[in-house]
């Protein structure tokens, strides 16, 4: 076989090997050889988009919601640059992608030749490993080389500090197989190790070291931030302390007796003033609210858990950094402490409650709390940036059985239809529920490509929620909002319906008004959008008048 289809066929099995179970390729002519070993391999399961921002951040959700590294490819030039909002996630979020990027051979760079750009180190610091692979010759040792490599961009992409890996590989002509030349013969074997095993193997990651007992304090604090970690080690450190336990929706911990309202409490001057904490324990990465990240800086003693060569501290108060925590001995829920905070949080949550129901038509806020809370166990919410995940953090009431997700990395608008495309069809290979997403309007509208899938490519069960305020919601509730030139250039407004956005992609659509509705809405199968229109600045306003209803519930 030719040079080129040779590295492809290597390197696609020595990755099946290592584990490689989802490819995500956009089509190109110089990837021909990849994109061929791919969809050949009885193994992986491969999935093919048109644009490539799309086709990277379907790589994402897929492998956010797997945990599990998914392979990424590309032609040359700039599809290649548009991965780049997608590896900027993954670095942030600590997602393992692989990118197999196709390049020209080093003869035609430089030249002017078509579709050519620098593509050495084109993800700069983002990437955990980068090689550039060269150009195939039936050489001996080109096997070894592509097999260890292969095992070490893997190693890379999963280990220590999971993230992305860049392969670059320049393929010169022919770039498809040739059945004349079955019979070439290499210097050496191209096939790998007996019995399926891997080039390079890896023993089990050592033991994590012992945990860091906690001091006896009263007045501790939980805080767990967005992240993929297990929150049941936070949950029962809440339980044992009667520590309040502050969970981002994205944290996934929001269950049992989590503080739902901690967002509204903590905007409140009296309440903060009388609940200096003295200890705070964080995870994951806090940074939804401002409120949170102003209660961080009180604490006299804040401890991280995490890896201490890269963890999260972004208002820089982090006294102690450990890899894990337990509670102080003697510790007791009940306490004067935890009594007040849980007073707080009862009269919260009734308060808030009481105001999103005093109407039927759907809220902004209540949207985000009903579909939170009435999702079928098993499912996957993925939660937009700006407004989208900041009602859920504002109005969500604790529960488990679902799992929420979302791009809270660089928190960008990019991909986010895909993203969540992607994790349903993770979620549901590994066997769970349906897919949800709840997404602002321009966030639908800078990913509409995440709606086109081709007639032969696997289509996940998910339900894409749009709140529909015609324009850039989480502007109206910042400063921005009195300048005079705030509609045109915050607001953005655009005038498309959500209805046209499903034609064009021919999905199913339905309009939503009334709460009573959404159970049977949320029934659905397959790909489909349900837009639930609302106002800008009525929406701003039931924020503003949620936050002043908490605070006298809980200054009385």
């Amino acid at each position: 076989m030719n040079p080129s289809t040779a590295l492809a066929r290597v390197l696609v099995d020595e990755l099946a090997r290592c584990g490689l179970a989802e490819a995500v390729v956009a089509p190109g002519s110089r990837s021909t050889p990849l994109a061929l070993a791919l969809v050949a391999h009885p193994e992986i399961r491969v999935h093919v988009r048109i644009d490539e921002r799309s086709a990277s951040f379907l790589a994402l959700g897929l492998a956010r919601a797997s945990r599990r590294t998914v392979a990424l490819v590309c032609t040359s030039g700039t599809a290649a640059a548009n991965f780049h909002p997608a590896v900027l996630e993954a670095d942030q979020s600590r997602i393992p992608l692989l990118l197999l990027t196709a390049d020209r051979p080093p003869e035609l760079r430089g030249t002017g030749a078509n579709q050519t750009i620098d593509q050495i180190e084109l993800y700069g610091t983002a990437v955990r490993f980068f090689t550039e692979v060269g150009v195939p010759e039936p050489v001996p040792g080109a096997v070894d080389y592509w097999r260890s490599l292969a095992c070490r961009a893997w190693a890379a992409s999963i280990m220590d500090r999971p993230g992305p890996v860049h392969l670059n590989l320049a393929f010169r002509d022919p770039l498809v197989p040739d059945d004349s030349e079955a019979g070439q013969e290499w210097p050496e074997p191209l096939a790998g190790r007996a019995n399926s095993r891997a080039w390079i193997e890896r023993p089990a990651p050592p033991q994590e070291p012992a945990p860091m007992e906690l001091p006896p304090v009263e007045r501790g604090v939980i805080v767990c931030g967005d992240g993929d970690y297990d929150p049941l080690p936070y949950l029962a450190l809440a339980a044992e302390t009667g520590w309040p336990l502050l969970a981002e929706p994205t944290s996934n911990a929001r269950r049992g007796d989590a503080a739902s309202s901690y967002r509204q409490l903590l905007a409140v001057p009296g309440f903060v003033a009388r609940h200096e904490p003295e200890l705070v324990v964080s995870v994951g990465r806090p940074g939804l609210s401002r409120q949170l990240l102003a209660y961080l800086r009180r604490a006299s003693r804040h401890v991280v858990v995490g890896d201490p060569r890269s963890f999260d501290d972004p208002v820089r108060t982090a006294t102690d950094v450990v890899p894990a925590v337990t509670a102080p001995r003697d510790a007791t829920p009940h306490s004067d402490w935890s009594a007040s905070w849980w007073a707080a949080e009862t009269a919260a949550r009734a308060a808030t409650d009481a105001l999103l129901d005093e109407e039927e038509a759907l809220s902004e806020p209540r949207l985000a709390r009903d579909l939170a809370g009435q999702l079928p166990n098993g499912s996957l919410l993925f939660a937009g940036s700006s407004m989208p995940v900041r009602d859920l953090d504002a109005a969500m009431e604790a529960r488990c059985g679902i799992r929420i997700i979302g791009n809270r990395g660089v928190s960008g608008i990019d991909g986010t239809v895909s993203t969540a495309a992607g994790a349903a069809l993770a979620h549901q290979r590994d066997g769970g529920g349906c897919g949800y997403a709840l997404l602002g309007d321009l966030a639908l509208l800078h990913d509409q490509n995440g709606l086109v899938i081709g007639p032969e490519e696997p289509r996940p069960d998910l339900a894409i929620v749009v709140v529909n305020n015609d324009g850039g919601g989480i502007f109206s509730g910042l400063e921005q909002a009195g300048h005079p030139d705030f509609e045109r250039v915050f607001g953005t407004p655009h005038g498309v319906s959500m209805e046209r956005v499903a034609a064009m992609a021919d999905l199913p659509y339905t309009r939503l008004e009334w709460a009573t509705d959404l159970p049977k809405i949320l029934l659905g199968e397959g790909m489909r959008i349900i837009e639930v229109r609302t106002g800008r600045v009525d929406s701003a306003a039931l924020r503003r008048r949620l936050q002043d209803t908490v605070t006298r519930a809980v200054s009385g």
